[in-house]
């Protein structure tokens, strides 16, 4: 299978920190690929390289093949971005927010239409960006990231900020996107929303990267599993499924009637992210 993106020892110094240290990794057709890291890991910076809007240092970002830094006009064409910030022309209504790029790079209006279904938007589509709620701003940049059909597809904290009915909304989104064949790169904060959508995770910290594997191969590997016994006194015993001592201690308890409640707890991702990543550092880049 080919990737269809690839970052070889790819590295972006500027004046007083480097940003992003020899990072290496590639990402295949239809794959959710999470990037997750601290403020001021890297992540940003990375997407930026990765789509051309700034030179690294020195490596190299390619997407479908093309150099991101050297071959932009091969590279717009194919990949949608979907920023932090809401740019959106508020005072302007959504359909008209997505006529106006249409119009710019030629799209046929019924591909306007077919977006605004995408995303739930039809019934909102001539109400002004100002009357929008957060979600629904962020439905609409992911459709004008759209319009042109991209095979790839960069998000950047795409449910930041987000109720769960948006967030959820979202997700849908992405994973249909996937589905379809687009390749979705995302960065999030959001461990559980990681675990749930990407077939792939890497952590990343101070601009390196740590590791990249599977949310399930992580937890599997990195966690901890443990038994939750609730006693009739509402007292609750974690108990790690490691430590012979302790399990003895739990049928003791249950032989003598003291358990209320017992149930199995898995690793998370996020703690896995805490044991690899560690403490947050500040100033995203």
């Amino acid at each position: 299978m080919e990737a269809v993106i690839e970052a070889y020892q790819l590295r972006k110094d500027f004046k007083n920190k480097t940003a992003v240290r020899d990072v290496s990794f590639s990402i295949f057709e239809g794959e959710i690929f999470g990037f997750l890291g601290h403020n001021g890991a890297g992540k940003t910076t990375t997407i930026r390289l990765l789509t051309g809007q700034i030179r690294p240092t020195s490596g190299k970002a390619m997407i479908a093949g093309f150099n991101s830094s050297s071959e932009q006009g091969f590279i717009k064409p194919i990949i949608g971005v979907v920023s932090e910030a809401q740019n959106l022309y508020e005072r302007m209504t959504g359909l008209e927010n997505l006529n106006l790029f249409a119009n710019l790079y030629d799209i046929r209006k019924s591909r306007v239409q077919e977006l605004l279904a995408l995303v739930n938007l039809q019934s909102r589509a001539r109400d002004k960006i100002e009357n929008y709620s957060n979600g629904m701003k962020q439905r609409l940049l992911i459709a004008r990231a759209l319009l042109h059909e991209p095979d790839v597809i960069f998000l950047d904290e795409p449910t930041r900020g987000l109720d769960p009915t948006s967030a959820r909304d979202i997700k849908e989104n992405i994973k249909n996107l996937a589905a379809s064949g687009v390749t979705v790169f995302l960065t999030t904060h959001n461990m559980e929303e990681a675990d749930e959508l990407c077939d792939r995770v890497a952590f990343i910290k101070e601009g390196s990267l740590i590791i990249i594997d599977t949310p399930q191969n992580l937890k599997l590997q990195y966690g901890e599993q443990s038994v939750i016994l609730k006693l009739n006194n509402n007292e609750s015993i974690k108990i790690p499924f490691i430590d012979p001592s302790s399990l003895q201690e739990a049928f003791s308890r249950l032989t003598k009637n003291e358990v209320q409640t017992i149930h199995s707890q898995e690793a998370t991702l996020e703690d896995v992210f805490l044991k690899l990543a560690g403490q947050e550092v500040e100033n995203e880049l």
